[in-house]
């Protein structure tokens, strides 16, 4: 019994690293400002992931049966389809703050990149910042979560049967799971976002760059992922 929650657990972590939940919780989470929000955000990404994989596979594994296909890549769609608008949202908010990229050169020759934000806000309003609350992005990123988690529960299901046959270990092991999930994503962000509370400067000089790479390959996966789902 240890020995199948220890191994939910560890799947759970690694499924947490996925590409489209790593995108998904990246372009959620650049919208906060601190590295205690954006620990909250994957936290609560990963609540609805978790909380949508127990409820709808824990019911599929105690009747004993699965998802149906077509349902099951109806979710897929959904969650490539909301990882593309995800990613619009980013580059929207670039454009809204007027980013830009350019290069110069010094007398020595060297050139350089440089990505500048014209914001339109007035500087006399201090309290006017470039990040929402993380209370509006709360139910968002749980929302989000939940797409995910349903998107991945019918497979979940169908392994965790044909790993364990008995309802009880497999259930075990859709609990445990969910909870790695939400304790990777957690790790995921922290790691990602911690180089950056430590060195600011560090955040400013490729803060542009990066959020153009997070919208560019969020849309990007979404889009295979929707693809994918429906071609079948």
């Amino acid at each position: 019994m240890l020995t199948v929650l220890f191994l939910g657990l560890l799947v759970g972590l690694r499924h947490a690293l996925e590409a489209d939940h790593i995108a998904a919780v990246t372009s959620l989470a650049g919208r906060s400002g601190s590295l205690l929000d954006r620990i909250k955000v994957a936290a609560m990404w990963g609540s609805g992931h978790a909380a949508a994989l127990t409820l709808l596979g824990g019911g599929l594994v105690a009747l004993g049966t699965s998802l149906p296909e077509r349902v099951a890549r109806g979710f897929e769609v959904v969650a490539g389809c909301m990882l593309i608008a995800l990613g619009i949202d980013v580059l929207r908010r670039l454009r809204a703050r007027r980013v830009h990229f350019h290069v110069h050169q010094h007398v020595d020759g060297v050139r350089h990149l440089h990505a500048h934000a014209h914001d339109t806000t007035p500087h006399r309003q201090p309290a006017a910042h470039d990040h929402q609350h993380v209370r509006g992005l709360l139910p968002r990123a749980l929302a989000v979560g939940s797409i995910h988690g349903l998107a991945g529960s019918g497979a979940l299901v169908v392994l965790s049967m044909q790993m364990f046959g008995s309802g009880l270990l497999a259930l075990a092991y859709v609990i445990c799971f969910a909870i790695g999930s939400i304790l990777g994503m957690v790790a995921f962000s922290l790691v990602l976002t911690l180089p950056f509370a430590l060195s600011p400067r560090l955040l400013e000089s490729v803060a542009g760059r990066l959020e153009v790479v997070a919208g560019v390959a969020t849309i990007s996966i979404g889009g295979w992922m929707a693809l994918q789902a429906a071609a079948f």
